[in-house]
């Protein structure tokens, strides 16, 4: 019989075209009904047991029993949505929905995860069971946090309570057929604010008569900085970004309101709340000193994605068999944010990167831009990884 990794290869040309047909049918989050019936498909091929629908709709939980007893459970997760971006990398698989498109790599992730379940159905020793979870709603609609609550870890859709779970992301800043971790934060957690500056407008020549929404608008922006460099030690991390700003109409109106959004980002909740915190009292009080009122609407975003050292551990000694050197470390965690945290707060979880990076590419296409495109020579490291995270012993 093909060893796991001969099946894999094999299997690359059918994988490949199917993340190129993904890629050219993009879908925003909880819209995925084109992607996920294109999934439901595929699994539907190989007789496995699944269970559509999730999510609101567009979730899909699949579920391999062990080939034997006393067997533990390995969750692996891929997320399935796009993002609204009008893609320019000029691909002859580019998207074909205008204004939509993978370019966080969800369609490799996605293709990535069918490609274990193609691969495992004919693995003919399985020591555990396996629930593979294609997810809606990563980027922004914590679609992660709606299937935790329609039970797919503690095994009320499909098979048994979840023992540890595994996902990954392509980085293109890491060489291909590299893969990098850390114990303990992995990503942050993203919290977003939309604030609203009432004053009182007039004649842009006569600014004595109004109270300046404009003036206390970048005056909140400049002071929203000193959380980060005068309430939080040096040697923590928060980002402070205001990324919307919007004010006026006419070159001589002081207008009546401004506004302006963006997001705070931190690894620790001590830090979250008094981030939170300073927040209220600096725009609040800086615009009650400028004769103004603030309405501040605070969405609490996705917890940090904490990865468990007994899971990380183990996705290290997996992959140093499978990979050797080139299995690294991640010195410092991003910024950036993940639903796949919660998850981790649910059961043990790791969180790990997969590089991207071309050979001589020094200046690779980023996540969310319009010129990213998955890299498909990955797929099978990626595949082949995470059939041995699920085959592998489960001892914690």
């Amino acid at each position: 019989m093909p060893s796991l990794r001969e099946r894999i290869e094999a299997d690359l040309p059918f994988l490949t075209d199917f993340r190129h047909d993904l890629h050219r049918h993009p879908e925003l989050m909880y819209e995925e009904h084109w992607t996920s019936a294109r999934v439901a498909g595929e699994l539907e091929k190989t007789a496995i047991k699944f269970q559509a629908g999730l999510a609101g709709g567009t979730g899909i939980l699949a579920y391999l029993p062990a080939t034997g007893s006393g067997a533990k459970t390995v969750a692996i997760r891929a997320d399935m949505d796009a993002l609204p971006i009008l893609e320019e990398t000029g691909l002859p698989y580019a998207s074909q929905n205008p204004g939509k498109m993978h370019a966080c790599g969800h369609d490799g992730h996605t293709t990535v995860l069918l490609g274990v379940v193609r691969a495992l159905v004919a693995e003919p020793q399985r020591e555990n069971d396996v629930l593979f979870v294609f997810q809606p709603a990563e980027e922004g609609g914590a679609g992660a946090e709606r299937l935790v609550a329609d039970g797919v870890l503690d095994g009320r859709v499909l098979g048994r309570p979840v023992d540890v779970i595994y996902g990954l992301h392509g980085n293109p800043w890491i060489d291909q057929h590299h893969f990098t971790v850390r114990n303990g934060p992995m990503m942050a957690a993203t919290d977003e604010f939309a604030v609203k500056i009432h004053g009182a407008g007039g004649h842009a020549a006569m600014p004595h008569r109004t109270a300046d929404p404009v003036v206390a608008l970048t005056q909140i922006v400049n002071a929203l900085q000193s959380i980060c460099s005068r309430n939080v030690s040096p040697v923590d991390s928060i980002v402070v970004s205001v990324t919307q700003l919007l004010a006026g109409h006419a070159h001589n109106v002081i207008p009546d309101t401004t506004s302006f959004g963006g997001t705070m980002r931190t690894l620790r909740p001590e830090t979250r709340e008094l981030g939170r915190k300073r927040f209220y009292e600096i725009v609040e009080g800086v615009s009650s000193a400028m004769g103004c009122k603030a309405e501040i609407n605070w969405h609490v975003g996705y917890p940090v994605t904490m990865n468990d050292p007994w899971a990380s551990d183990r996705f290290r000694n997996i992959a140093r068999s499978m990979v050797g050197d080139r299995i690294g470390e991640e010195a410092d965690p991003t910024m950036g944010g993940e639903d796949f945290s919660y998850y981790g707060y649910q059961v043990p979880g790791c969180f790990y990167y997969a590089g991207l990076k071309r050979p001589g590419d020094d200046c690779p296409a980023g996540l969310h831009t319009p010129r990213f495109d998955f890299n498909d020579a990955v797929i099978p490291d990626c595949v082949e990884m995470m059939c041995r995270l699920s085959l592998g012993s489960v001892v914690a």
